[in-house]
């Protein structure tokens, strides 16, 4: 019993070292500044070592290995806090601009506002514009889930409905370059910036469902607009903070998902921890659990109500796209709170 307790901290550091040495050949392959080859032999050459000392944990020159490893990995992380992410790069056409805003009084004006023109998944003919919204006559925040590899992940979007049957979709995304990808591997690892684009629903919701065939669902939100102002708010303010100071994508902390999670902690929401908040395809259960959806229908009903991809397809993107996908999906009542 003895030996097995003094095992503990051993394997404890065995892991530590493990997962430490696959974390910096990672960091290595994607950010050494090195030609391909030479990047091998360097994460060769660091998982030899790391090997090494995962050896010598069971030996007595254990603290020796460890304090080798210790400055070998301070040293890497050194480098690695050094990376800034790029402000100017041959950036996709999609995500050449970055929008950015100002409120004078009761009038949002958002410049470089995206409304372009599909003509397929990829291919766009570009179209930025300036548009002013009076947040006076903002009403509603729905939440769009657009699932492109199973129920486990899922894109989402942010739209705030005004009196006059407009919306503003707001969507945080990769920030990639001409004939990049998104990769939830590479982008853990400093590969792209973020951005946010504030766009027409036609553009931001249209490209996926009608065009690059996703499972696109509707939620509609229970939201006071003074919350819905306050959240509104938040994301010009990012956008313009991402503006002057570019801020790296990552897959897992910084995503589409856990930039509106700190957006509204930022304004005092209450949004308590759950697994579903990474897990974003699972977001409408959350939501439902939190009471925010329209507590009438069961969450199932309002997931098969709120798929719009039929509608959105029958109706083409066409004006009238926003008020063509919401027809029949069910709106929580105006008094209820969410809570």
């Amino acid at each position: 019993m003895f030996r097995i307790i003094r095992l503990i901290p051993i394997l404890l550091c065995l892991l530590a070292v493990t997962l430490a040495t696959i974390w910096g050949g990672l960091a290595l392959w994607y950010h050494g500044p090195l030609t391909e080859q030479n990047k091998l032999i360097a994460i060769a050459g660091f998982a030899l070592f790391g090997l090494i000392v995962a050896v010598a944990l069971f030996s007595r020159r254990r603290i020796g290995a460890l304090g080798l490893f210790g400055l070998a990995l301070a040293g890497l992380l050194f480098w690695w806090n050094g990376i800034a992410p790029p402000a100017e790069r041959n950036w996709s056409p999609d995500v050449a601009r970055q929008v950015t805003g100002r409120i004078e009084g009761d009038i949002l004006t958002l410049d470089n506002l995206r409304n372009f023109d599909w003509q397929g998944p990829d291919d766009a003919i570009p179209r930025w514009e300036t548009r002013s919204y009076d947040l006076n006559q903002l009403q509603t925040v729905d939440m769009f889930l657009s699932y492109w590899a199973g129920p486990l992940m899922a894109h989402f979007i942010v739209s705030f409905g005004f009196a006059d049957g407009e919306q503003l979709a707001w969507s945080a995304e990769v920030r990639r370059e001409v004939g990049g990808a998104f990769s939830p591997v590479a982008d853990a690892f400093k590969a792209n910036t973020l951005i946010l684009v504030a766009a027409d629903e036609r553009d931001v919701v249209g490209v996926r469902s009608n065009l690059r065939n996703e499972d696109v669902q509707l939620f509609r939100l229970a939201a006071d607009p003074q919350v819905a102002r306050a959240l509104l708010t938040e994301y010009v303010r990012d956008a313009n903070a991402l503006a002057q100071r570019p801020e790296f994508y990552n897959s897992l902390t910084t995503n589409c998902t856990t930039v509106v999670v700190r957006m509204m902690r930022a304004i005092g929401g209450g949004l308590p921890l759950d697994w579903r908040l990474l897990a974003n395809g699972y977001l409408p259960d959350y939501a439902y659990d939190q009471q925010a959806l329209d507590m009438r229908y069961s969450l199932s009903d309002l997931r098969a109500l709120g798929r719009i991809d039929r509608r959105a397809n029958a109706h083409g993107l066409e004006p009238g796209f926003s008020e063509a996908i919401r027809r029949d999906v069910p709106r929580p009542e105006p008094d209820q709170t969410g809570s």
